[in-house]
């Protein structure tokens, strides 16, 4: 899982009967991030200073969420949950912590008017731990469905699915919280054309995925480890970045072991592959 890399904790929010919820990663301080949106329809939170030439470089917490854009409100209890402990960037007027946000579109699932907002990305916060994490329809994953791109009919759940590759000393994890138009199919049969442009229609969707690994990357390399990981997801989604997804994702480097950027891409790209596939499930949200 993500939580293999040292240091990383994640936490959900999750509220079963409205069928939504959020999820945090929560990074260690030194921690260096960057990412990329490849999706045509993102819903995101403080995106742009994960590229290379903005100032900042460091990140201190990724939170996904549902609830479409209103979900991004649940960045401002992960907020004050860092900033009560000093984690953050630091300014003459005290710590600003660095929080990424993304969102995926589950109104249609469940209770539409409940979307996670600050209590709740507080209290994923609260729930947050470095070892065995639920997965499967939980947190952000809570309403997500796939398929879509057939017509809602033929939509199947989705959910957060984890895994981790190691080569020695080296660790790269992946978190994704997968509400794909796309199915994990590894040729799916495409629909008539009328079939096709229906599911438009049905244009609320995007996969989240968080990637984190213990080796020393700098914030260009995090970013090429953030291209690896959409190749991961394409592999595992089909289609994957379509105009009606939101799909993005973030790398965060921990630091700590010393590897080939080359090297942590490809285990970047094997990891997310995994954790997509993972995330599809018609079971409840369970413990490995």
């Amino acid at each position: 899982m993500i939580t293999d890399v040292p240091g990383v904790r994640v936490g959900h929010w999750t509220d079963e009967q409205a069928r939504t919820g959020c999820t945090v990663v929560l990074l260690p301080d030194g921690t260096v991030g960057s990412g990329e949106v490849r999706g045509g329809a993102p819903a995101t939170r403080e995106f742009e200073l994960l590229a290379p030439h903005r100032t900042v470089t460091r990140l201190d917490a990724i939170v996904f969420s549902g609830g479409s854009a209103f979900g991004l409100a649940a960045c401002d209890g992960v907020m004050r949950f860092c900033e009560e402990r000093g984690m953050g960037f630091p300014t003459e007027g005290g710590v600003v912590p660095i929080v990424v946000g993304a969102a995926l579109f589950d109104l249609l699932e469940g209770v539409g008017s409940v979307r996670p907002g600050p209590a709740e990305g507080y209290a994923a916060c609260e729930a947050a731990t470095a070892g065995s994490m639920p997965v499967g329809r939980v947190g952000a994953g809570t309403g997500a469905t796939v398929g879509k791109w057939r017509g809602r009919d033929h939509a199947r759940p989705g959910g957060v699915g984890s895994a981790s590759v190691t080569a020695g000393a080296l660790v790269v994890g992946a978190l994704a919280a997968v509400n794909a138009w796309g199915d994990t199919a590894d040729e799916p049969a495409l629909p008539a054309g009328d079939a096709l442009v229906e599911s438009w229609g049905f244009a609320a969707n995007t996969t989240l995925v968080a990637v984190a690994t213990n080796a020393t990357v700098d914030k260009v390399g995090c970013l090429l480890v953030a291209q690896s990981g959409h190749d991961g997801l394409a592999r595992a989604l089909s289609p994957a970045h379509a105009a009606v997804d939101g799909d993005a994702v973030v790398a965060a480097a921990i630091g700590g072991v010393e590897a080939p950027v080359e090297l942590v891409r490809i285990l970047a790209s094997r990891a997310v592959e995994a954790a997509v596939r993972s995330a599809v499930d018609d079971r409840p949200a369970r413990v490995p």
